[in-house]
């Protein structure tokens, strides 16, 4: 479960920003849009967070921020080559940040233990790394890395919690990779449920890996899967009373690398495709069709429906920008509605979104404490911010209140007159 996500110098977020899942002492909704935590410090989060914000305001920035820090973690040390550079946009419309460091830290609960893990890089190398765990009310410090420039090295400080080969992992950490994925790749298994969580419990939707058919796919080969996604579709008044996947082999070509003799082959092989065909009923008739024959809503639902089962049953955090796209705001309310039912979400799924649909702005849907807005200050850098600091009251329409400017997070629009006239 996740607790809290921090982002500092990255993209149009050139302050600190602090983007917590901790549930207020608010009792409203608790029992259905709350979960038990399992630690003291943070008693009860909330399974869902919606944000809000103008065109380019940095919602998708802030979720691409936690898309660059997962894929630091997986690939720095074992994508990642000697002497290549990070691939990190500090803000750049002030001179001092464009040339400071970008800073992340997240922290999480894995089998009721809670860790804090962050670290600070730039484009050339990690200045700073750090992992905290929370076996009991005061954290273990397992490791601190720092950068010393006087130096060129890299100081580590391991504490006692931390078992196994330490010298052999600082060893092998080169400048451009983090030590808990050299660690986990030299065969930490301490820290390895660390690394795991942002390989399988942090799954992340947006233009950079955008929502694919594999999900649904894999599910729809197996009958009880086929028989959820159908029964799902149905529920959301999809005229779709079956789905096949009609798989056959084409020819293809692969390559070969052949390391030892520093040659490339390219062999002919048979590749197999996935077909959906689409068994529509109604009451004059049935027909077949075809996946580019539906609709891009039927489809995004259809794509969203496998990792979206999948999640709530294995209990893991899905994200996801602009999930409003293409589907009807009721299919967007079921789906939220989905992750606050405890009975069918029991393992403590949690669902992040961006979105521009103010219908779901609702009382009835959100607590105070699951709703963000992200806005850009005149120098153009972003801020993220809950609804519960303008502790609205209870009644409040919420969505009306968004849309006539009382929580800032709205595009500020020219009048046309003025864009025809050249004066804007």
């Amino acid at each position: 479960m996740l607790l809290d996500f921090r982002v500092k110098n990255f993209r149009s977020f050139r302050d600190e920003q602090v983007f917590s899942l901790v549930a207020a002492k608010d009792k409203t909704l608790q029992d259905l849009n709350t979960m038990p935590s399992g630690i003291k410090a943070a008693p009860l989060l909330v399974r869902s967070a919606v944000m809000y914000g103008a065109n380019a305001g940095g919602k998708s920035n802030f979720i691409k921020a936690m898309q660059y820090m997962r894929g630091v973690v997986i690939e720095s040390a074992s994508v990642m080559h000697p002497g290549q550079t990070f691939n990190v946009q500090p803000f750049r419309l002030d001179s001092d940040s464009s040339t400071l460091p970008t800073e992340f830290e997240i922290t999480f609960i894995l089998e009721g233990v809670r860790y804090q893990y962050g670290f600070t890089l730039t484009p050339q190398r990690v200045l700073s790394e750090y992992l905290l765990v929370y076996r009991a009310f005061k954290p273990q410090q397992w490791f601190n890395r720092h950068y010393d420039p006087d130096t060129n090295k890299d100081v580590y400080e391991f504490g006692s919690g931390l078992k196994g080969q330490k010298s052999v992992w600082e060893g092998a950490t080169r400048a451009n990779s983090l030590f808990l994925s050299m660690a986990v790749q030299l065969n930490s298994e301490q820290l390895r449920p660390v690394f795991d969580w942002f390989v399988h419990k942090l799954v992340i939707f947006n233009d950079i890996t955008p929502l694919a058919p594999q999900y649904s796919v894999e599910m729809l080969r197996r009958p009880e899967g086929r028989q959820v996604i159908c029964n799902f579709l149905k529920a959301a008044d999809i005229s779709i009373a079956d789905i096949d996947v009609v798989t056959r082999t084409i020819p293809g070509q692969a390559v070969h690398f052949d390391l030892a003799a520093d040659k490339t082959e390219v062999r002919e092989e048979e590749q197999e495709v996935h077909e959906l065909r689409f068994h529509h009923v109604t009451e004059h008739g049935t027909a077949v069709f075809g996946l580019n024959d539906e609709s891009a809503g039927t489809r995004n639902l259809l794509f969203l429906t496998g990792p979206v089962l999948d999640i709530l049953d294995r209990g893991t955090t899905l994200v996801v920008d602009e999930l409003d796209n293409s589907m009807h705001p009721l299919l967007v309310r079921r789906l939220v509605e989905m992750f606050h039912n405890p009975a069918l979400n029991a393992k403590g799924a949690q669902l992040i979104f961006s979105t521009h649909d103010t219908s779901l702005l609702d009382n009835d849907l959100f607590r105070r404490d699951q709703v963000w807005f992200v806005e850009k200050s005149a120098d153009q850098a972003s801020s993220l911010y809950p609804l519960s600091d303008f502790s609205p009251r209870k009644n409040e329409a919420i969505g009306r209140g968004y849309l006539i400017g009382r929580y800032g997070a709205l595009p500020f629009l020219a009048d046309w007159r003025e864009v025809k006239n050249g004066s804007r």
